[in-house]
């Protein structure tokens, strides 16, 4: 590796672990350094455009497609990088964190592609990241068990967003960027390994805002391949569209990432926990139960639309939304589950969809079988331009038409699904099965920011949630003695029940709970 001499070096700040060594090397350490000194002025400046841009939207600003883009997306000439090797066929995608069970049943479950998720799978302790980074060379160097075939999925590796930091590292006496983290030790120690496995190094973008963000994560992979002489545009990403604002910039964040880009995935829970985030002060943005809120609404379906209208015309995939739904409910309930995710990719595949997520290996066939019905032995369907699709900014947040108060039952189990997943998330675990469903952080943040977003609009009266806080409460106490039921309840009041809503859970947990932690 060719890098500049540092004149300050990564410290770490967590006790030594079980083979930390073997990822936590000077030279890696080194790398990551290079990454920082390099982009995070660039992403401190960033994160406070954020901030600027919240309170323009707060005081009433427009959102809209950009007018000094406007030539990026009339131009037809330009297109992103053709598929690289193991991502031209996407038809199933598995997520889930990177852990070793998940990993060995991901990687075998006969998905086309395993997203290894840092972001909302993992709850940040230091012994999770790390050892997350191991599983990852453990899988390219073919120690986790399995036997080398044509089956084995695709890796892609989800770095943490811009937003959080990593404070079990230092560098200049600040806490390092996790997102750098996550890519720096992962590329550092995998990509020369996956390139010679015939893959690449291969991301998932979380929570982008802007066409900015991504031309950050364009700068930091042309860097990263230099330093390790790595030809450019090796590199592949795919970009969840899980903002509001980046739903108006589809275009020109694939613009951005062009010589890296593999495509756009459709989001959800993140999505509506954004435009909740953004739009919550206003009625006419008052969404009701989150299980009412389906991918049937107009203010979604358009979106959908519009990213495999953007996709195919740029040659890029689009990816269909993660299935959260998961078995174990008993044979009806399991029956039920399988058809509620059928039904949800059959409609995907026929919207021009290239593939779509699950989070549990049971439904890899289900979401296999639905695409093949509609690809047959085709990899994906970018053919299928779409052109018939104009989406209008109105369209995008036309969340009236789905807009109401919500039920008893819907703002119980916000706040049991709020509590439960902090209860999980602070003993180290970042996705949980509750309720038959696979829970991760942006479940929880929606569940938060709605129980907010009610209480602001006096839909819902601060003692019936406080009554239900207590219950909740006491119900999980019981049948967990050892939960730390006052962290949790501070958490809570914190993050759902303050005057002024934190843009995340998050990174004040991670700070207060999580730092240092084995």
């Amino acid at each position: 590796m060719t890098t500049t001499a540092l004149a300050q070096q990564v410290r770490v700040l967590a006790a030594p672990g079980h083979r930390h060594d073997e990822i936590l090397t000077p030279a890696a350490l080194d790398f990551v350094g290079t990454l920082v000194e390099a982009f995070e002025p660039r992403r401190r400046d960033l994160l406070k455009e954020r901030h600027r841009q919240a309170l323009r939207l707060a005081s009433g600003a427009p959102l809209g497609f950009p007018m000094v883009t406007a030539a990026v997306r009339a131009d037809p000439g330009w297109r992103v990088a053709p598929p690289a090797p193991g991502l031209a066929d996407r038809r199933v995608e598995i997520t889930g964190p990177p852990d070793r069970r998940t990993a060995v049943d991901a990687l075998t479950s006969g998905a086309q592609v395993w997203t290894a998720d840092f972001e909302d799978a993992t709850a940040p302790r230091w012994d999770n990241v790390v050892g997350g980074q191991l599983t990852l060379l453990d899988a390219v160097g073919q120690r986790l068990g399995l036997t080398p075939s044509e089956g084995v999925a695709t890796v892609v590796v989800r770095p943490r967003g811009w937003h959080l930091d990593e404070e079990h590292l230092e560098f200049g006496g600040r806490p390092v960027p996790a997102a750098l983290v996550d890519f720096g030790l992962y590329f550092f120690h995998c990509a020369r390994r996956q390139i010679d496995a015939g893959r690449g190094p291969y991301f998932c973008l979380p929570k982008l805002e802007n066409r900015y963000e991504a031309r950050l994560w364009n700068d930091v992979f042309v860097l990263a391949q230099g330093l390790l002489g790595i030809p450019r545009g090796t590199v592949r990403a795919t970009v969840p569209v899980e903002t509001i604002t980046a739903a108006f910039e589809m275009e020109e964040i694939l613009y951005e990432l062009r010589e890296h880009g593999a495509g756009l995935g459709a989001g959800r829970s993140d999505y509506l926990f954004s435009l909740i985030r953004t739009f919550g002060h206003r009625t006419d943005f008052l969404l009701p139960d989150r299980a009412r809120v389906t991918p049937t609404a107009p203010f979604l379906r358009a979106c959908a639309d519009l990213l495999v209208r953007t996709c195919h015309r740029r040659g890029a995939h689009a990816v269909g939304r993660l299935s959260a739904r998961v078995p174990g409910g008993g044979p009806a309930a399991d029956e039920a589950a399988s058809g509620a995710v059928r039904l949800e990719k059959e409609r995907e595949a026929e919207d021009g969809f290239d593939g779509s997520r699950v989070a549990h290996p049971a439904m890899v066939p289900v979401c296999r079988d639905a695409f093949d019905r509609v690809l047959g032995d085709r990899p994906h369907q970018l053919d299928r331009t779409r052109d018939d699709v104009e989406v209008t900014p109105t369209e995008l947040l036309s969340v009236r038409r789905t807009s109401g108060p919500p039920t008893p039952d819907g703002v119980r189990t916000a706040v049991a699904v709020t509590l439960r997943y902090y209860a999980a998330w602070l003993r180290g675990e970042g996705a949980v099965v509750l309720d038959g469903l696979m829970a991760d952080a942006a479940t929880a943040e929606t569940a938060r920011v709605q129980l907010w977003q009610w209480l602001r609009h006096r839909v819902v009266d601060r003692e019936t949630v406080t009554r239900l806080l207590a219950d909740e409460l006491a119900a999980l106490g019981a049948t967990y003695p050892w939960a730390p039921v006052d962290d949790i309840r501070a958490l809570f009041e914190r993050t759902a029940l303050a005057q002024e809503l934190p843009r995340f859970f998050t990174p004040d947990a991670y700070a207060r709970h999580l730092v240092r932690q084995a």
